[in-house]
């Protein structure tokens, strides 16, 4: 008797989602995905020859229920996803980052830095530090910096760490992708102007993040954040109608097989709506943009282990697939 092969595991949450694909030597092209690793070219389905994902998003309203019917219809034409290459599932015009916004990895950071003069125990240290998490969720605000598109890479293509670069290191994040215009909206109705969710690694040099030259001047993120390639973004735009709770969703990042990051996006300190909500005050956010909402405990700075060439990290987030890149040092010059 013979037995039937038990399915593959599904690439993501709900019935479909978006991709930017390219066949050998063809164009970038935005493309429905299947669970089961299937593709529909949208530009054919929707008639729209120069289509591109962040034409879709900017009419997200009135596309998505078309999509839906493409999902669920059987005679379309759809061919298997390995014959494609993967790119980032979006060009975003702009890509608000943040930081120190996971409680565990911010108390760590805590007590991992201490004045050498404080000589108390280390549970009061942790527990002091937990009170200022507690604190600043219910009284402050979310720290949101601006990142470049043009560090953004495709979730499978190798990534080049720089030669000045000397302590390389990795940042799972959940990064919400806008479908409408926001500006100065509500918590409340914040999660409305988010299409989907993706995964990035917002890779950071830890040596160049502050200026040694003018330190009073604070971080750099410039220099240690917008490197070519430090952001590796996708596979896919998951519909936020197919991801449950963004509040518990389960990151993990490993590093040559090894878990360096687990943990639930429940530990964040700003949620997503608090963080969308709290960009849109100062900017208006676009279809397509990115609002990255920081990276949970377990960095190489944790674990004393920068990137090195050869490296090679795989990211997942539930529901969201996984992103798998590999390092290569630059030459040095």
């Amino acid at each position: 008797m013979s037995v039937k092969p038990a399915p593959a595991p599904a690439l993501f949450a709900g019935p479909f989602a978006l991709a930017s694909l390219s066949a050998p030597d063809g164009p970038v092209f935005p493309a429905l995905v299947t669970p089961d690793s299937r593709v529909l070219d949208l530009r054919v389905a929707l008639e729209a020859p120069r289509l591109t994902t962040r034409r879709l998003l900017e009419e997200w309203p009135t596309v998505l229920p078309r999509l839906r019917g493409l999902a669920g219809n059987d005679s379309v034409e759809l061919r298997p996803l390995a014959e494609f290459r993967v790119h980032a599932p979006v060009e975003p015009r702009q890509v608000f980052q943040s930081g120190a916004n996971y409680r565990q990895h911010v108390v760590d950071l805590h007590v991992a830095h201490r004045d050498p003069a404080d000589d108390r125990p280390e549970e009061e240290r942790r527990a002091e530090a937990a009170e200022l998490m507690d604190r600043r969720a219910a009284e402050d605000l979310p720290y949101v910096f601006i990142g470049l598109p043009s560090a953004i890479t495709g979730p499978y293509d190798e990534v080049t760490l720089p030669a000045w670069a000397e302590k390389p290191d990795w940042e799972l994040e959940l990064a919400a992708v806008i479908g409408r215009p926001a500006h100065r909206v509500s918590v409340a109705e914040a999660l409305e102007y988010v299409a989907g969710y993706t995964i990035a690694n917002d890779l950071t040099d830890r040596a160049t993040v502050f200026r040694r030259d003018m330190p009073r001047i604070g971080t750099d993120w410039l220099r240690s954040k917008n490197a070519p390639g430090f952001t590796p973004l996708g596979p896919w735009i998951v519909p936020a109608e197919s991801v449950a709770d963004p509040g518990k969703l389960r990151l993990t990042l490993t590093l040559n097989g090894e878990t360096m990051q687990d943990e639930s996006t429940k530990d964040m300190i700003f949620n997503v709506a608090r963080m969308v909500a709290y960009a849109s005050q100062s900017a208006q956010l676009l279809p397509g943009d990115l609002v990255l909402t920081g990276s949970p405990a377990g960095n190489g700075m944790h674990w004393g282990r920068l990137l090195r060439d050869g490296d090679v990290m795989e990211g997942a987030i539930t529901g969201l697939g996984v992103q798998r890149t590999r390092c290569v040092a630059e030459a040095a010059t």
